[in-house]
């Protein structure tokens, strides 16, 4: 037996496979398809102080290798979401770690707080990095301060495993790493998508409503795997790779990079069974290459032949 087990903070994830927030509803949509307790974690869609109804639509876009989406956090609100959701959730026997977005800083306290009140989440990923909103996201972000201000607030109200979601649309994604973990953060997931943009030719107007979107999928696996890399070897701290995974391969070269988990983002919406897939797969590599557990191989890249190449 492959020991699958990884640690972040103080959560332990029974596997490193999650599935990334905004591909996964709350996690109680696609329970009925496949047993949701084979994962590491859900992530659920991300929750904000009020209701939000999001984007006009268009509001998603196909690309060559991905999507651009401009949802603009729509979801129920955190009140709803105790009363209908986490109820559903606390009987799922995997780790429910409740993404957390927020239009002003106070929002974000208060918003775990309300959770914390209601019990039955493990961990909370803090959401500084969408593109898709004009309040908050990468405002947040992308300014180290901003950043320290919600981490630190966010961290006086929970004793729970704190992940912030950082922004690849940053000059070194690891100045922004180093300021969560000094104020209090126990891992950081990355990336979130990459500002992007799409144009119909015939009518000459952008495909989205709000002109720009994030793009995931494919395309942006490589500049993720950099980022990854990057906090990896500059901050001592927890990584969860996020990022264009649609098989077991892409995964496993997170991982490699540095990552200590991943999340399935896009491949959900083309398997919903995309995560279990890429956990098989993970699991059979490790059986193949003599791989007993999997923390042996995060962050296992062999970077001298690298360097001696480029001299």
């Amino acid at each position: 037996m492959i020991k699958m087990q990884v640690d972040i903070g103080n959560l332990k994830l029974k596997n490193p496979v999650l599935v990334a927030s905004g591909t996964f509803g709350y996690g109680d949509e696609l329970s009925e398809l496949f047993d949701v307790g084979q994962l590491g974690g859900i992530v659920t869609k991300s929750l904000t102080l009020k209701p939000r109804v999001g984007n006009p639509p268009p509001r998603i876009v196909e690309t060559p290798c991905g999507m651009l989406n401009s949802i603009g956090l729509a979801n129920i609100g955190v009140d709803r979401f105790i009363a209908e959701k986490l109820p559903i959730l606390r009987n799922f026997k995997t780790a429910i770690i409740v993404n957390v977005a927020g239009k002003r800083i106070e929002d974000y306290p208060e918003v775990v707080k309300r959770i914390e009140d209601a019990g039955g989440v493990d961990a909370y990923e803090i959401n500084i990095s969408c593109p898709n909103v004009k309040e908050g996201g990468l405002e947040f972000g992308t300014s180290r301060e901003m950043t320290g201000k919600i981490v630190s607030s966010v961290r006086k109200v929970t004793g729970k495993t704190l992940i912030v979601k950082l922004t690849p649309n940053v000059t070194k994604v690891s100045e922004i790493a180093k300021v969560c973990k000094d104020e209090g953060a126990d891992a950081v997931s990355l990336i979130n998508t990459v500002v992007g943009m799409a144009i119909d030719i015939k009518t000459r107007k952008p495909k989205l409503s709000t002109i720009t979107g994030g793009l995931s999928g494919p395309a942006i696996k490589p500049i993720a795997i950099a980022k990854v890399f990057e906090v990896f070897q500059n901050v001592d701290i927890p990584i969860i790779g996020i990022g264009g995974i649609m098989n077991w391969m892409d995964a496993v070269e997170f991982l490699i990079a540095g990552a200590r988990a991943v999340q399935v983002g896009t491949a959900n919406f083309v398997d919903p069974t995309a995560s279990i897939q890429i956990l098989n797969g993970i699991i059979s590599y490790c059986e193949e290459n003599g791989i007993s557990d999997i923390n042996d191989l995060i962050g296992s890249i062999v970077i001298e032949q690298a360097q001696e190449h480029i001299k």
